[in-house]
């Protein structure tokens, strides 16, 4: 039960990240545009207030499309060796488009994990 007395079944948060929907019902949409969230989730009226990804997607963003795109262009300079202008014709507009999708990605599935853990900012008790 949550704390608006209904009862969601669990979500799947790797497929409700991926399609940026809500992290408790996998209905309502997470964005309000790319990257900016909602208030809340139009369907089960969940506030996203709790939702603070923080840096953690940049930096997967960073790790894995810098590998991609980076394997990339040595496999092409060494068995192709083309001109430097068309690594940039190839390489610039392939990394923004991967960097955007993969931070949208990121950004919703670390935010469906938050949710299913239920996890908060640590807070020191003081009694």
């Amino acid at each position: 039960m949550n704390e608006d007395g209904a009862h969601f079944p669990p979500v799947d948060p790797l497929k409700t990240g991926l399609r940026g929907c809500c992290p408790r019902c996998g209905n309502g949409k997470l964005f309000n545009g790319l990257l900016t969230l909602k208030p809340r989730c139009a369907a089960c009226g969940l506030d996203y207030a709790f939702a603070d990804a923080g840096d953690g997607p940049a930096v997967f963003v960073i790790l894995i499309v810098g590998f991609v795109v980076i394997g990339s262009v040595l496999w092409l300079e060494v068995n192709y060796s083309p001109p430097i202008w068309l690594h940039i014709l190839l390489f610039a507009p392939l990394t923004i488009i991967l960097s955007l999708l993969a931070l949208r990605w990121c950004k919703g599935i670390l935010i469906a994990m938050q949710c299913r853990h239920n996890a908060r900012e640590g807070r020191l008790s003081r009694d």
